[in-house]
């Protein structure tokens, strides 16, 4: 698998170049404002939400809210909970996007990074790399959205004789015809000047992703 590997910085200010961090360049939010209260939060109720937030992304529905407020007291609130719930959640759902590189341990440092302490980012881990990940990675690829892919496709060049406004034209033009993974079909015609400016463009855009890939700031393994 490939993964982009870029300078960052890390929160003590010095270089990470070794790797991108499972969040990407920027902290969400949502991981940002659970770091505090989850640091506080009495660790079997933490992992109560845990087992919730895997089980919602194994079944891929949201959870109970009346199961959800049960876990709340005097001492927990149902905003604090929802806080910590959802930055388990995000935590979860960018750990399983990421590339196929990121393991637990690297996970685990990248959570220790932001503040959260071990004990609950070695949770998160496991939660993101134990046992239920074949569970959550079917239910994520089953509801993932998905536009159709181009099954067959099929061309001829045309010359038109002539047209309503002229006796003798003599242009040629491309017929295409694509059948979609869905079934559908979808026929559309371009002049060849088009065609030759679509040939360039899709060239240029090959030329330029390739001296992206050059540069030292963004190298693919």
């Amino acid at each position: 698998m490939s993964m982009i590997q870029v300078m960052a910085q890390t929160q003590s200010g010095g270089p990470r170049a070794d790797r991108t961090p499972f969040y990407g360049m920027r902290i969400p939010d949502d991981i940002k404002k659970m770091v505090k209260p989850v640091n506080a939060m009495d660790k079997s109720l933490f992992r109560k939400l845990l087992q919730l937030a895997v089980r919602q992304m194994e079944c891929a529905t949201d959870i109970d809210e009346g199961e959800f407020l049960s876990l709340s007291s005097d001492k927990v609130t149902a905003e604090t909970l929802r806080c910590v719930f959802a930055g388990i959640l995000t935590c979860l759902r960018l750990a399983v996007r990421a590339p196929a590189a990121l393991k637990a341990d690297a996970l685990k440092a990248d959570l220790v990074e932001l503040k959260v302490i071990p004990e609950v980012a070695t949770d998160l881990a496991k939660a993101a790399f134990g046992s239920r990940r074949e569970a959550i990675d079917d239910a994520s690829s089953a509801n993932k959205v998905r536009l159709p892919h181009i099954r067959s496709f099929r061309w001829r060049v045309d010359v038109s004789i002539s047209t309503s406004a002229l006796n003798r034209t003599m242009e040629p033009s491309i017929l295409a015809e694509m059948t979609m993974s869905d079934g559908s079909v979808k026929t559309f015609e371009v002049p060849v000047s088009k065609f030759h400016e679509l040939r360039y463009n899709v060239a240029y855009v090959l030329r330029e992703m390739d001296s992206l890939e050059q540069r030292n700031i963004l190298k693919v393994d």
